[in-house]
């Protein structure tokens, strides 16, 4: 493989083969970065609705601890 590029001009190695290879694996990639970016909306979606729920928990847990004292 390393003898066929060594004849081959710069631009053929350095921007023709990477842009055969987005074409060719684009939609590929595509879905791989869509599904990544998907999970990790997901995930910070489930951290900010568990966080959500411990400070409410906590807040009415305190306020109540606070009304049995009187």
């Amino acid at each position: 493989m390393r003898e066929i590029f060594a004849g081959m001009p710069w631009w053929i190695k350095w921007v023709a083969v990477p842009v055969i290879a987005l074409v060719v694996f684009g939609g590929l990639i595509a879905s791989v970065v869509g599904f990544v970016i998907g999970l990790l909306f997901k995930l910070l979606v489930f951290v900010a609705l568990v966080g959500g729920l411990i400070y409410v928990v906590r807040k009415f847990m305190s306020s109540s601890s606070s009304r049995s004292d009187w």
